[in-house]
């Protein structure tokens, strides 16, 4: 057999590079006035900002591509709130992350791969002195500084050797015989980007802030929480974890515990039937704040925000009024409420809820950490005084940092990392659209991506491109992906049907047990308002998305010939398999399905795209990652085939090394663009429309 692999890539770009001439001809890849597939390499973002406890300065992730090495790179940034003194504190290849101050400001906590391995390492912000403080064998993660700054609390996995199930024979001396089997009986053996699980569990781990050894203070057959919490005494940590008999099998119920570290006692501090989890202490340490819900098994549940007395007591829900998940809680200074980040109709938010029940919001456009496609990203954090830093993108620009006040009106975005790119660039120009579903009349939002240099008065081809999830959601932010389709001449439409996140719990659940299905609806009548503004060409309409948007890709051609041309990423087409085969399928079943498949198999088959695939005649790509273990390899392999079959004009492209993150390394990014414009010309007419 030949590998012909390799030369994927160099195919689809000379297909980009030799395409007709016609009234539809995209800009070529090298046209300096648009963004192109190589500019993906120049791209610049911030992440986890970090402002001081003075609120005077914002210490954050500057991420950025390597070419050489085809990888992404981080170091760590320093700038005045005011906007002055932007400057690098860590350069090179390392991938410094995770800042931490220290609670007085004079030292920085981080994680650096300069050695090698993730390990801690401390800078003194006075003199730039840093050193390392461990020598860990696994990375750790969930960095917090104990309130005296004497200490470190962090989660790391603590690996188990596993025990031989069997023992062969010794080999003779300079025998050279197979590997040795692998076996497996975890619940969860592998994981998607990460692989097969190394044995054993993630612990909790306090660490002298002088370095050290790090000493161990949970155990069991347990993973604990990410991300621990000091109570402001230094006498015990909090923190969420799943600690139940059956945690392997009922994974969201988890609780809030209290450890102590004296005797290293633990106390749990919830108990219901759901996730407890992110938990923030008060000022004063009396009063807990967390996310979580009492969970129904419904495909799409809010995150809710509570209060609790560490003491015990009935917990208090705080922005009840808000029918959005709530993530990420911080008290304020004083301890008188809670701030949160939230996604509402595609834009994510800064709000702050009161302990009397009052709630307003303090920032928008929040995000632009998800690089490739405009989803929900990025983070924030807050001063004692009420100052706070968060990273900020629109849809022409990755994401920045920014600052705001609470009690101040406004926000001022305090870095432009790639205006060095962006000045010489036409960017497609990004417009809200909302119609009403054919299904019910019910509003359904979108974006419509008009390629540079846009001229109303012709006629352009069009992409939908549609997200996954399917409980996520798309947003008036930045996406490499969108902006090389719109730079290819394409008029971009990206929806978010029923089913999306940020729209409430009852929008949702629309398609609780019934996805893919009416969503389609909702795309279908996004695509007919767009088509009616007179600038697409109807003989021009392709349709591509990744996982969920993958899956509903599928569906679409089982449903109509209307487009021309399809490109199904990292799709699920079977659900009766992929509920079996998937990493995460001690969840799937229970949640967006009524039960397991052998005991609701006409409902698995009636919701497979492969059930339909004797309808489809849109010529159709399938494109997934070899590694993807979210939703493997074989999912896309049986519509190819089932097309072959049919003798429908068909692809499979498998990316080398990639998990279902396809886009993580640069390269990949752009391989999967290149194949989806190069099968899209291949199918596109030159007619004016």
């Amino acid at each position: 057999m030949i590998d012909a692999r390799p030369a994927l890539l160099p195919l689809a770009l000379a297909a980009l590079l030799a395409l007709p001439a016609g009234a539809h001809e995209p800009a070529k890849p090298t046209d300096p006035r648009r963004f192109g597939l190589m500019d993906v390499f120049e791209l610049e973002w911030a992440s986890d900002p970090r402002i001081s406890p003075d609120g005077e300065r914002v210490v954050y992730v500057r991420n950025f591509m390597d070419v050489m090495s085809d990888r992404r790179r981080s170091n760590l940034w320093i700038i005045d709130s005011g906007g002055g003194g932007h400057r690098p504190l860590t350069t090179g290849l390392a991938n410094d992350a995770s800042p931490r101050w220290s609670p007085d400001g004079e030292r920085l906590l981080y994680t650096s791969r300069a050695d090698g391995s993730t390990q801690l390492y401390v800078r003194w912000m006075d003199s730039g002195q840093t050193a390392r403080l461990t020598q860990l064998t696994s990375s750790p993660g969930g960095l917090a500084w104990s309130p005296d700054g004497k200490h470190i609390a962090f989660s790391m996995l603590a690996r188990k050797k596993p025990e031989k199930f069997v023992k062969l024979p010794k080999k003779p001396e300079g025998a050279t015989w197979a590997e040795d089997a692998v076996t497996i009986d975890k619940v969860i053996y592998r994981r998607d980007g990460a692989g097969f699980v190394k044995d054993g569990y993630r612990q909790i781990f306090v660490l002298s802030a002088d370095g050290g050894t790090p000493r161990q203070v949970t155990s069991g057959a347990y993973h604990h929480g990410n991300r621990p919490v000091w109570t402001p005494d230094g006498d015990a940590l909090i923190f969420s974890a799943n600690r139940h008999d059956d945690w392997e099998y009922d994974p969201r119920n988890s609780e809030l515990y209290e450890l102590t570290l004296a005797d290293g006692s633990i106390r749990a501090l919830t108990d219901r039937q759901g996730p407890d989890a992110a938990p923030a202490l008060s000022p004063d340490g009396s009063r807990v704040a967390y996310l979580g819900y009492d969970d129904r098994y419904q495909g799409y549940q809010i995150l809710r925000l509570y209060v609790m007395d560490r003491k015990g007591g009935k917990p208090k829900q705080l922005a009840a009024g808000l029918d959005r998940s709530i993530v990420a809680p911080v008290w304020n200074g004083a301890g008188e409420g809670v701030f949160f980040q939230y996604t509402d109709s595609g834009n994510t938010k800064i709000g702050y809820a009161s302990l009397d029940g009052e709630t307003e919001q303090l920032a928008a456009d929040l995000g632009g950490t998800s690089l490739g496609r405009p989803y929900a990203s990025g983070s924030f954090t807050v001063a004692p005084d009420g100052r706070f830093a968060f990273t900020h993108s629109r849809p022409d620009h990755p994401a920045d940092v920014a600052v705001g006040r609470k009690g101040e009106d406004g926000t001022r975005r305090l870095t432009r990392l790639n205006d060095d790119l962006f000045s010489h660039k036409e960017i497609g120009p990004v417009t809200e659209m909302w119609v009403e579903s054919s299904h019910d009349g019910r509003r359904i939002q979108s974006w419509v991506v008009k390629p540079p240099g846009f001229d109303p008065a012709k006629k352009y081809p069009l992409i939908l491109e549609i997200h996954g999830g399917p409980f996520a959601n798309y947003g008036d932010r930045f996406a490499a992906e969108v902006q090389l389709y719109a730079a290819s001449g394409y008029v971009v439409l990206y929806v978010n049907p029923r089913g999306s996140s940020g729209y409430g719990e009852e929008f949702g659940n629309l398609i609780h047990h019934a996805y893919p299905g009416y969503d389609y609806d909702d795309l279908m009548s996004s695509v007919d308002a767009l088509l009616a503004k007179g600038f697409v060409d109807e003989d021009n309409l392709f349709v591509t998305g990744g996982s969920g948007g993958g899956v509903l890709t599928a569906w679409i051609v089982g449903k109509t010939d209307r487009f021309a041309a399809a490109v199904s990423a990292k799709p699920v087409i079977n659900w009766y398999s992929f509920a079996l085969t998937a990493d995460m399928y001690n969840m799937f079943y229970k949640y967006w399905f009524p039960g397991f498949p052998w005991d609701h198999p006409e409902q698995y088959l009636e919701r497979s795209p492969l059930h339909h695939v004797g309808n489809v005649k849109t010529p159709t790509m399938l494109l997934t990652g070899e590694e993807d273990y979210r939703t493997p390899m074989a999912e896309s392999e049986q519509f190819y085939q089932a097309l072959k079959l049919r003798k429908v004009d068909s692809m499979l492209v498998r990316i080398p090394g990639a998990s279902h993150g396809i886009a993580r390394r640069p390269s990949n990014l752009m391989s999967k663009v290149a194949h989806i414009l190069a099968w899209f010309e291949k199918y596109r007419s030159q007619s004016d429309g």
